[in-house]
């Protein structure tokens, strides 16, 4: 990927972790005044202060936002704070509107980045403007429109980019708002080097009593900053009231976590090394057990293709996978992973197998 700026050359006198905070919508402003009077008395000012303007709403007739006229209350931030303010646009007009209030920093919800003709609407409409811009991950865990949209917006012109994690759909999983799959910030972050992340806690629980585990998750993975939506009176917030938190709460939650040093910025000690070290010996031999196993699989796939047998035999699946994740279980290793694990290893094998089946057909004339 092209190198693009990071949130401390924004110009903006930001830092990372990057603390965003504020309500999840813009509602008056004796709201947003009253908030920022409260970060104040709790000296918990955030580097970055959120609020929604336009609302995108899974049903209409439900709050969707006071428009154009909240960003004006936003001067209040400015005014009482001193810190730089961000709202979330979904078209050409929200952008206008912002960028005409002066807005300094831009983010794209979850919504509108799974729709490539939006994004790139919004990259049109910022087109030769210098404004830091932050993309959340799509509502599916699709790690390619979640680069698609950050690369649109770099294309016109945009290199002051970040991501936000929210969290992916899922109508199984009832732990969470919105499940935080940590692989697909990691992989964002390892596709495109230097890209930062930002967790969005809030989302991905969708309760008050499960930010603090989740925020520190988050450091824990190495991601770059938290956006925790706060209000002075969140059980009679006009939207998300369940998630938002009191400026008093974000304190004690940012006082709670355990911020780690990202290795990028530092040098790992002799110890850190020798254990990696060992770390590359063992996946040495794990490829070298793979390649072994899979050689007998060859041999199985010839048998069958010269018995005329199927490749797949459920029973003894059944078994395999029964009997491997007992005994992964017993050696510490967690069930889910083991049942990840033997079905890539299945899935290769039947693949082997079949290709096998496949080139020892008669071709048809």
């Amino acid at each position: 990927m092209k190198p693009h700026k990071q949130i401390k050359d924004w110009g903006l006198g930001l830092t990372t972790p990057l603390i965003i905070a504020g309500p999840c919508s813009a509602e008056t402003p004796e709201q947003i005044e009253q908030i920022c009077k409260e970060m104040k008395e709790e000296n918990m000012v955030p580097q970055l202060f959120r609020a929604g303007i336009w609302k995108p709403r899974t049903r209409p007739g439900s709050f969707e936002g006071v428009g154009e006229e909240g960003l004006k209350w936003m001067e209040i931030v400015r005014h009482q704070l001193n810190i730089p303010i961000t709202t979330e646009v979904g078209n050409a007009a929200h952008v206008e509107s912002a960028l005409k209030h002066k807005v300094d920093v831009l983010w794209i919800g979850a919504r509108t980045t799974v729709n490539p003709f939006a994004v790139q609407e919004i990259a049109e409409a910022l087109r030769g403007v210098d404004i830091p811009v932050m993309i959340k991950n799509p509502m599916n865990p699709d790690l390619e429109l979640w680069m698609g949209a950050l690369e649109r917006m770099y294309a016109v012109g945009i290199d002051k980019l970040a991501a936000i994690h929210r969290g992916f759909s899922d109508a199984y999983d009832k732990r969470y708002r919105n499940k935080p799959n940590w692989s697909m910030p990691i992989h964002l972050k390892r596709e495109w080097t230097g890209m930062e992340v930002i967790n969005d806690p809030s989302h991905i629980v969708g309760r008050r009593d499960g930010l603090l585990e989740v925020a520190q998750s988050a450091m824990n993975f190495g991601l770059d900053g938290l956006m925790i939506e706060t209000h002075h009176n969140p059980d009679k917030a006009w939207s998300d009231a369940k998630q938002q938190v009191t400026p008093k709460r974000l304190k004690e939650i940012i006082l709670s976590i355990d911020f780690k040093t990202p290795l990028e910025n530092m040098k790992p000690d002799e110890r850190l090394q020798d254990l990696r070290r060992a770390v590359d010996h063992l996946d040495d031999q794990l490829l070298d057990i793979l390649q072994e196993r899979f050689a007998v699989i060859d041999q199985i796939g010839n048998h069958k293709r010269e018995h005329h047998l199927t490749v797949f035999q459920s029973d003894r699946w059944k078994e395999v996978m029964e009997s491997r994740t007992q005994k992964g279980v017993k050696k510490h290793l967690s069930e889910k992973f083991m049942k990840e694990l033997l079905y890539c290893i299945h899935e290769e094998s039947v693949k082997r197998q079949e290709k096998q089946l496949r080139e020892a057909e008669p071709v048809k004339k």
